[in-house]
């Protein structure tokens, strides 16, 4: 990520936000809200990255008034680089809620600990494969002898890169897996060649692009690529907390599910430069990238997000099957358990907004 963006947002959500994390302490007590009216819960929410365009829903709520609209007064933090992870704060209970991939409910109900997803904004990673020119990348088959830059060892999108390999019958040990993160150390590890290829998202995309360092090799950023690419849909960005806490404060929850979900209505009906226009403006135009660019970006890849909050058919299935084959034990996982349509199917019953994703069934 960016050190000049992530200066910023430590300097504005994250002390602010972890300021609110302390006060509500995981708890739906909140503080008096605009003239008088009734008292909000407060919600935390660290973000895996709130400036990139795959995790963009969570700001735009708040910049657009969303939470507070609908009765919550939720605080936004984001994990930085070397920190703690969003979804690792969220286990912890240092936050209530992570904006996180969907995969770590089954990597973290594998281990015991029993988190699920309350909504689901995007059918597919929103990343990827960018490979510098002189590498010949086409393919999951062409990783073989490269170095493939990931955000972090261990992380989803060393994961993905990982399945990739595997559908097209490389071994993680035939190739080297490098961490570079996001946003400028990406860009210099491609730069610099010490990666080959790196599995990132908008807007360090458009600048590899534009700067004619990388090319797209494989696309995980639109639902039909995700599809094409790992062999159905692929929920990623979702909102994740512990089954204890959601059970424990159901208002709180829905009030930022329904947020989240006229949110997702709002990107579905505006355009790429509305929803730039809307964002904190150190987000689309930074060292990084241009507005222009950023708008580029994220007019191709908007397809990824879900416009009614609701975790698509087929989508755990595929998350489980890849799981499975990258070895991890998720025997006493219930894919019934990792997600919830109640609070996305209230919210647009609220909202009077049409369902039209195919929902994923208990069994997904």
């Amino acid at each position: 990520m960016n050190k000049r963006v992530l200066s910023i947002v430590a300097a504005g959500a994250l002390a602010l936000g972890l300021a609110g994390c302390a006060s509500s302490g995981g708890s739906t007590a909140g503080s008096t809200s605009g003239g008088g009216s009734a008292a909000m819960p407060k919600v935390s929410i660290m973000v895996g990255g709130i400036d990139k365009q795959i995790y963009l829903p969570y700001q735009l709520a708040q910049s657009l008034g969303f939470y507070k609209k609908y009765g919550v007064d939720v605080t936004l933090s984001t994990e930085q680089n070397g920190g703690v992870g969003a979804e690792d704060a969220m286990a912890s209970g240092q936050v209530d809620f992570a904006g996180a991939w969907y995969i770590h409910t089954f990597d973290f109900q594998s281990k015991g600990k029993d988190v699920i997803n309350v909504v689901q904004l995007s059918g597919a990673p929103g990343e990827r494969v960018m490979c510098s020119p002189k590498a010949n990348v086409t393919s999951g088959a062409d990783f073989k002898g490269k170095n493939m830059g990931v955000t972090d060892l261990g992380s989803g999108t060393d994961e993905l890169t990982q399945f990739i390999a595997h559908q097209a019958g490389v071994a993680h040990t035939d190739y080297k897996t490098v961490a570079v993160g996001a946003g400028t150390t990406a860009i210099a590890a491609i730069k610099q060649g010490t990666a080959d290829c790196v599995m990132t998202t908008q807007p360090t995309v458009g600048a590899l692009t534009s700067q004619g360092l990388a090319t797209s090799a494989i696309d995980l950023a639109t639902t039909a690529g995700a599809q094409q690419a790992l062999g159905g849909a692929w929920p990623a960005a979702g909102l994740l907390g512990r089954a204890d806490w959601v059970a424990a404060h159901k208002d709180a929850t829905q009030k930022v599910v329904t947020a989240l979900v006229a949110t997702m209505h709002w990107i579905n009906t505006h355009s790429a430069a509305d929803i730039a226009n809307a964002l904190p403006q150190q987000f689309v135009s930074n060292a990084t990238i241009t507005k222009d660019q950023y708008v580029a970006g994220l007019t191709t890849d908007k397809g990824q997000f879900l416009p009614d909050g609701i975790m698509p058919a087929g989508g755990p299935t595929t998350i489980a099957a890849m799981e499975k084959a990258l070895g991890t034990d998720i025997s006493s996982v219930k894919i019934a358990n990792t997600f919830t349509q109640d609070y996305a199917n209230a919210a647009n019953k609220q909202l009077g907004t049409q369902i039209t994703t195919t929902p994923a069934g208990a069994n997904g």
